[in-house]
C-alpha cells in the first residue's frame, strides 16, 4: 500500500547568495512569513510597513532540509510538492531534480533511493515576470506590476483592495510517497442523477513500476460495489445508486454527501487508496434567448434560482496562513448572511479542499474563475503549456464537489479588450482569448462534463454583443461606484449582476490596530496608505456628499457615515434588481471579505469583523424581503414582495405615510399575496405617496419592513434623535422617542473582541430593539450610549 511521509520539520530559509543567517522555516508557509517570525521585517499590515518589506519579493530565496533515504520495501518514492510560489529550481545535494514556474500547480519528483541535502531555490517572481515581458512584449493591464507574465497569485502585486507583497514559497504541503507496482496518478469523477438514480464513473489513470502486472480497481459509494479492469494505465469503473438524495443549495433542502472509495488493486492486495465526498445534483446554466435579451440563470435540480452571491478573494495576501477552520468561518459567516453562491475571483488562487469542502457543506455554490483577471495575457510559450497543464489539474481535483457549479474563463479581460484601450496597442499580439475561447473550454468539456463553462466574467455569451451589455449574460456595474450616484442602480436591469460594489472604511478596532498612535483623519497618511483604489477617499466623498452633509475634522461620524452610505448603496442595488427576478437571476456583491486591514468593498474586514454592510446583506439575501420602488411607468410607486421561499406567501400589508415628527397622515391595509419564488407587486395609493422631504412611507408585513424617503438625508429635516438605552440579556435595549435614522451599535468600540448580532435599524418613536452583544466584558448603559451612532440633523 502507498505510505505518505510529510516533509514538514527541519527546513531552513536562506539567501541563495549566501549573504545573512540561515532561519528555521515553516512549511508550508512563505518568505514573508519566515522573516516576520524571525523579526526580521516589521508587519506588513501596519501603519505603512508594506513599504518597509518591497524588498522581499525582489530577492531570490532558498528553502533546504536534509531528505533520508526511505527505510522501507517499496519500490518507488517520489518527492510531492502539491505547491511552489513560483518559479523554482529543486536540487537534491547540488543535483538538479527539475524546475517549475506555476504556483497553481502541484509538481512531482522521483527520489527512489536519494538522501541528501533537498534545496529549493526560488527566484524572483519579478524577474521571472520581466524576462518573460521581455522576450514576448508588452501587454497592457490594470496595474503597472507584471502579473499576467507568471502563474502567480495576481493579487499578491497588489490591487486596488490589496498591498504589494510578492510572495515565494512552498506554500502548501510536500511529502514523500513510497508505492511499488502501481499508483493511481488520477482520478475523474463523473457524477450525474437521473430519474433518482445517481451515477457515479470514475475515470482511473496509474503509474506502473510494473508493466505487466495485472491491476483491477474497486469502487464503493452508498453501499453500492464494482470493480474494473486496468487497461494499460487506463480503466473505468461505473456505479449506480438507486434512491440518491439530492445535493441542494442553502435554502432549498438538505446537503447529503456520499462516501466514494476507490481501491487499487493487484490481485487482492491493495495498492492505493482514493476517497472523496460526493453529492448528486443536476445542474444547468441557462443562456436561451428572450424577449429581454438572453439569459443567465443557474438551474439546480430543475429549480431556476436568484443567486444571492459574493465575491470571494483569498482571505489572507498570505494564503499558507489560511487554516481549516479560518475557511470555516469566513463560509460561516457568508451563509449567515443569506449567501448561496460564492465567486472565487480570478485574481487569486484556485483554493484549497478545506474552503471546498465548507461549501459542500454548507450548500454555497461555488462560481470557481480560472486566474485570469484586469489584463491582456500573453499566450506563447512557456505560458500557454502552463496555462493548460494547470486547468487540466485543477479541473480534476475540484471536480468531486458538488458546491461547485460554475467555470468561469477570466474575469474583466474579455471587457477590457473590449474597452480600455487595449485593442490598438495590441496590434495583434495575443492577449488571452485563445485560452478564454480555446483552450479552457476544450479542457472543461474534455474533462468536466458535467458543468456549464463561460468565457469571462463579464461576457454575452459571443462577441456579436458588447462583453458588458447589461441584456446579455453577466455585467459588472462599475459605472455608479466610479462615477454616479448608488440611486442610478435602478436605472437598468441586467440579467446577471456579477460584479457591484461600494466602499467603505473597516471596523474601528481594525482601523486602530492597523493604524497604531495615529491621529485619525479620513485623509491621514496611514488611511490613505490604507486605501489602494484610484481616488478612492475622493469617490467616498463625492458618494457621502449626494446624500449627507460631509462632516468636517470629525473622524468618527465620517467612519459611521461611510459604512451606512455602503450598506445604503448596496441595499439600492439588491432591492431593485431582486424586484425584478426572473429577468435578473443573480446579483454577487463586490465583495465578501478582505485579505489585510484597508478601506475596500468588503463585508467583512481584514480582521474578520462585520461592517454594518455584512448584517444589511442579511436583510437584502433573506428569503422574503419587502422593497419601495417607482412603478415603471414613471408614476407612482410599488412594494415589490419578494419571495424567494418555496411556499406562499399571503397577508396583510401595512402602509403608513408619516412625517418625520412621527404623524402618521395617512395608511392602508391592502393585501399582500406571492406565490413561492416570484414577486408580487402592490400598488402604493397615490393618497399615501410621500410628498417632499418631511414625509416617508413605511410599509411593513410579518416582520419585515421597507422604508422610502422621496429625499437625500441632506435635505431631511430629521428631529433631533432622542432614545433610551438599558442593558438587557446579553445586550442592550434602545427605546426610541423620536425617528431614529440608521441606528448603529460599534460593538468593537466597547471593547476589540466584542461582536453585536444587528446593524442599522430605523426605529419610530416609540419603538425598540434589542442588540445582542458577545464578548463585552464590563457592561453598562452610558458606555453603550458611547458606542451608538444614527443619522443626525444636517446642522
Amino acid at each position: 500500500m502507498r505510505q505518505v511521509t510529510p516533509l514538514t520539520d527541519g527546513w531552513i530559509l536562506r539567501h541563495p547568495d549566501g549573504t545573512g543567517d540561515a532561519l528555521p522555516a515553516s512549511v508550508p508557509g512563505c518568505v514573508h512569513t519566515d522573516l516576520l517570525a524571525a523579526g526580521l521585517i516589521p508587519d506588513p499590515f501596519l501603519g505603512r510597513n508594506e513599504a518597509e518589506v518591497a524588498w522581499v519579493g525582489r530577492r531570490d530565496w532558498t528553502y533546504e532540509t536534509d531528505l533520508t533515504a526511505a527505510s522501507t520495501a517499496h519500490e518507488q518514492t517520489d518527492l510531492v510538492f502539491d505547491g511552489l510560489d513560483t518559479v523554482a529550481e529543486i536540487l537534491l545535494d547540488g543535483r538538479s531534480l527539475g524546475r517549475v514556474r506555476n504556483m497553481h500547480r502541484s509538481y512531482r519528483f522521483d527520489v527512489t533511493g536519494l538522501s541528501g541535502r533537498l534545496a529549493v531555490r526560488f527566484a524572483s517572481a519579478y524577474a521571472e515576470a520581466e524576462a518573460v515581458r521581455g522576450t514576448l512584449g508588452e501587454r497592457p493591464g490594470a496595474y503597472a506590476e507584471p502579473y499576467q507574465y507568471v502563474r502567480k497569485m495576481a493579487c499578491s502585486f497588489g490591487w486596488d483592495w490589496g498591498p504589494t507583497l510578492v510572495t515565494a514559497g512552498i506554500w502548501r504541503p510536500v511529502r514523500l510517497e513510497h508505492w511499488s507496482t502501481a499508483r493511481m496518478s488520477r482520478v475523474r469523477p463523473l457524477v450525474t442523477v437521473e430519474d433518482g438514480v445517481g451515477r457515479v464513473e470514475l475515470a482511473v489513470d496509474v503509474e506502473r513500476s510494473r508493466v505487466e502486472a495485472p491491476l483491477t480497481v474497486e469502487a464503493s459509494v452508498g453501499g453500492v460495489r464494482a470493480r474494473a479492469k486496468i487497461d494499460g494505465t487506463h480503466g473505468t469503473v461505473r456505479l449506480e445508486v438507486p434512491d440518491a438524495r439530492l445535493w441542494w443549495p442553502r435554502g432549498y433542502g438538505e446537503q447529503p454527501m456520499y462516501e466514494v472509495e476507490l481501491t487499487l488493486l493487484h490481485g487482492e492486495d491493495p495498492l492505493d487508496v482514493w476517497r472523496r465526498r460526493i453529492g448528486f445534483r443536476t445542474l444547468e446554466l441557462d443562456t436561451s434567448a428572450d424577449a429581454h435579451g438572453t439569459g443567465f440563470t443557474l438551474v439546480v435540480n430543475g429549480e431556476r434560482l436568484f443567486a444571492r452571491g459574493v465575491n470571494w478573494i483569498p482571505d489572507d495576501v498570505f494564503p499558507s496562513r489560511i487554516t481549516r477552520e479560518r475557511y470555516r468561518r469566513r463560509l460561516e459567516q457568508a451563509a449567515g448572511a443569506g449567501v448561496d453562491l460564492v465567486r472565487v475571483w480570478g485574481g487569486g488562487i484556485y483554493e484549497s479542499e478545506d474552503f471546498y469542502d465548507a461549501c459542500d457543506e454548507l450548500g454555497l455554490l461555488v462560481w470557481q474563475d480560472f486566474p485570469f483577471a484586469c489584463a491582456a495575457y500573453p499566450e506563447e510559450q512557456p505560458l500557454r503549456g502552463e496555462v493548460e497543464a494547470e486547468a487540466r489539474e485543477n479541473v480534476v481535483r475540484l471536480m468531486p464537489h458538488p458546491s461547485l457549479v460554475l467555470w468561469n474563463g477570466n474575469n474583466e479581460n474579455l471587457w477590457g479588450f473590449r474597452d480600455w484601450d487595449w485593442e490598438p496597442g495590441l496590434a495583434g499580439d495575443s492577449w488571452g482569448e485563445g485560452y478564454y475561447l480555446g483552450v479552457l473550454p476544450r479542457v472543461v468539456a474534455e474533462l468536466d462534463p458535467t458543468r456549464p463553462y463561460t468565457a469571462g466574467s463579464p461576457w454575452s455569451g459571443s462577441w456579436q454583443h458588447h462583453p458588458n451589455d447589461p441584456a446579455h449574460g453577466t455585467h459588472h456595474s462599475w459605472e455608479v461606484w466610479n462615477r454616479t450616484d448608488y440611486a442610478d442602480y435602478g436605472r437598468n436591469v441586467p440579467r446577471f449582476v456579477a460584479e457591484f460594489g461600494w466602499q467603505a472604511p473597516p471596523a474601528y478596532a481594525t482601523v486602530r490596530r492597523a493604524l497604531p498612535g495615529e491621529e485619525l483623519a479620513p485623509d491621514s497618511p496611514g488611511m490613505l496608505h490604507h486605501q489602494k483604489a484610484d481616488d478612492g477617499n475622493g469617490k467616498l466623498e463625492r458618494g457621502l456628499a449626494r446624500h449627507f452633509a460631509v462632516p468636517e475634522g470629525d473622524f468618527d461620524r465620517w467612519h459611521y457615515l461611510t459604512q451606512v452610505n455602503q450598506a445604503r448603496a448596496i441595499a439600492a442595488g439588491i432591492e431593485h434588481w431582486r424586484s425584478h427576478w426572473p429577468v435578473c437571476a443573480g446579483t454577487v456583491v463586490w465583495q465578501l471579505n478582505d485579505c489585510w486591514p484597508v478601506t475596500s468593498w468588503a463585508a467583512i474586514d481584514g480582521d474578520g469583523r462585520e461592517k454594518p454592510l455584512y448584517h444589511e446583506l442579511r436583510r437584502l439575501y433573506a428569503d422574503r424581503l419587502l422593497t419601495v420602488r417607482g412603478r415603471g411607468d414613471g408614476d407612482g410607486l410599488l412594494v415589490a414582495a419578494v419571495n424567494q421561499a418555496a411556499g406562499r406567501w399571503h397577508g396583510t400589508l401595512r402602509l403608513r405615510r408619516m412625517s418625520v415628527e412621527g404623524t402618521v397622515i395617512g395608511e392602508a391595509s391592502p393585501a399582500l399575496a406571492a406565490e413561492g419564488r416570484t414577486v408580487a407587486g402592490v400598488a402604493v395609493p397615490e393618497d399615501l405617496v410621500p410628498v417632499g422631504p418631511k414625509e416617508f412611507l413605511v410599509a411593513d408585513a410579518d416582520g419585515l419592513r421597507a422604508l422610502h424617503f422621496p429625499a437625500p438625508d441632506r435635505d431631511i429635516p430629521y428631529p433631533r434623535p432622542e432614545f433610551e438605552v438599558a442593558l438587557a440579556p446579553d445586550g442592550i435595549t434602545v427605546t426610541a422617542r423620536t425617528l431614529v435614522r440608521d441606528l448603529l451599535l460599534q460593538a468593537d468600540r466597547l471593547d476589540p473582541d466584542a461582536r453585536a448580532d444587528r446593524g442599522l435599524v430605523t426605529l419610530l418613536p416609540g419603538e425598540e430593539v434589542t442588540i445582542g452583544v458577545r464578548g463585552w466584558k464590563t457592561a453598562d448603559p452610558d458606555t453603550a450610549r458611547s458606542a451608538l451612532y444614527c443619522v443626525e440633523p444636517t446642522r
